[in-house]
């Protein structure tokens, strides 16, 4: 899912994107100011409640218009605006590297635009990438912790840098973030998720320490319909075992079931746990994903 320029998003899709924003369902409880409702009470200019004055208040905040009314003293209580940290993962693994368009290059893509919109959003946005060796180590540590929208450019600059290759873990990933200090936000993570089922059983937990979860599922068209029969040989991308296989009309279509069969598998595990699971294939359209898909989904708004 590259552009016409060759970068990851064009200026025009930029511009679209910064109409819109991250969709969060809970409030922030993050402690540090940003442009996101928080629980917390404070000045800012979204009316929330008032209670009764009591001594020490500050006065500048007294509402007249109801004392008039009323004949008694009420403060006026504003929400704070607080920022929401996103954490975000993108499967660099070299897995990714297959199909046509590859999976990696249309992960990448929504990975730039969820991250650009967290930073224009001024949210708090973390970024891993797994293996990490697919990152050069100056852009792992600049792209651990960023926030505000003067780093957009340069994020989408680092991304540019990745490389697949290698095995990686979005279950590995996962227990990572139930170690994290800090408030609990958005987590999404961007993969095939070709792996064993043991990250299900940590997205769990995950989502029990308070996690807004998004999982997006990117397989590519060969995947889901290979255009492959005959003798074949077929090696593992991440393992490099390989197994001899004679794949006929009866062996694609149950392959295809079990493609099917995994897909709905992880889907109806992400319901169960209150995550959001989002299908992909490589070939899609930038517009169709980012404008249309993501936007049904609730994932941008």
């Amino acid at each position: 899912m590259a552009t016409e320029s060759g970068s990851i998003l064009n200026t025009s899709t930029l511009r679209r994107l910064e109409q819109l924003q991250l969709a969060v369902r809970a409030r922030s409880r993050s402690s540090l100011k940003g442009e996101r409702r928080s629980r917390a009470r404070g000045h800012s200019v979204e009316f929330a409640d008032h209670r009764n004055y009591s001594s020490g208040d500050d006065l500048r905040y007294l509402d007249w218009n109801l004392y008039g009314r009323l004949d008694r003293l009420f403060v006026k209580l504003y929400e704070e605006e607080r920022e929401v940290p996103v954490q975000l993962y993108l499967d660099s693994s070299e897995s990714m590297k297959f199909g046509d368009p590859s999976k990696f290059e249309c992960a990448r893509a929504i990975a730039a635009a969820i991250g650009y919109l967290t930073l224009h959003g001024d949210d708090r946005l973390g970024f891993t990438a797994g293996p990490s060796s697919a990152v050069p180590a100056a852009s792992r540590h600049f792209l651990q912790s960023i926030r505000g929208r003067g780093f957009g450019l340069r994020f989408l600059q680092n991304l540019e840098l990745i490389r697949p290759g290698g095995a990686a873990s979005a279950n590995d990933w996962m227990k990572s973030l139930l170690h994290a200090s800090g408030p609990r936000g958005v987590a999404i993570a961007i993969s095939d998720f070709l792996e064993e089922d043991a990250f299900l059983q940590t997205m769990k937990k995950v989502s029990g320490a308070g996690y807004q979860l998004v999982f997006i599922q990117v397989l590519s068209p060969q995947e889901i319909n290979p255009p492959f029969q005959g003798e074949l040989k077929v090696v593992d991308a991440e393992s490099g075992q390989s197994r001899e296989i004679t794949f006929g009309r009866f062996r694609l279509r149950a392959y295809q079931q079990m493609v099917e069969g995994f897909r709905k598998h992880i889907e109806d595990q992400c319901r169960k746990c209150g995550a959001r699971h989002i299908f992909i294939t490589s070939d899609s359209s930038p517009d169709q994903i980012l404008f249309k898909t993501l936007r049904e989904q609730a994932v941008i708004a």
